[in-house]
């Protein structure tokens, strides 16, 4: 059912920057980039995340009450790459750790991204 996620940008270079290192950490890199977007994806496989400059020249706008989840593959993973986000001028919306309310070994950490999308970085295994 999943294809891709796609987020706006008004600085697409700032962008790329910043998502560059959120991604290290994930293993994914640049599977696509023109002048109006970049596109992560898992090595070998398709873009899956995208930020792209708005199609219809408009500024970028953050969506009230929207926020995407990434999946890491352990904590550590999820602590690198909030650190990464902040590093890069994110700003915090929830430090790495457990979320029992969730369930018992929901990890994850939240952040805003330079154009104050939400991002959330999440592992579900336990330690």
């Amino acid at each position: 059912m999943y294809s891709h996620t796609t987020v706006g940008a008004n600085d697409l270079a700032r962008a790329r920057a910043f998502y560059d290192a959120i991604f290290a950490p994930l293993g994914h890199e640049v599977r696509y980039a023109d002048e109006m977007l970049v596109g992560w994806g898992a090595p070998g496989g398709p873009p899956q995340f995208l930020v792209a400059r708005p199609f219809n020249g408009e500024a970028s706008s953050v969506g009230n009450g929207a926020m995407i989840a990434l999946l890491a593959p352990r904590r550590s993973v999820v602590d690198a790459c909030h650190h990464a986000a902040l590093e890069q001028g994110g700003a915090d919306e929830g430090r790495p750790g457990l979320r029992p309310h969730y369930h018992s070994n929901y990890y994850g950490a939240y952040f805003r991204d330079l154009e104050g999308n939400k991002i959330c970085i999440v592992c579900h295994q336990p330690e």
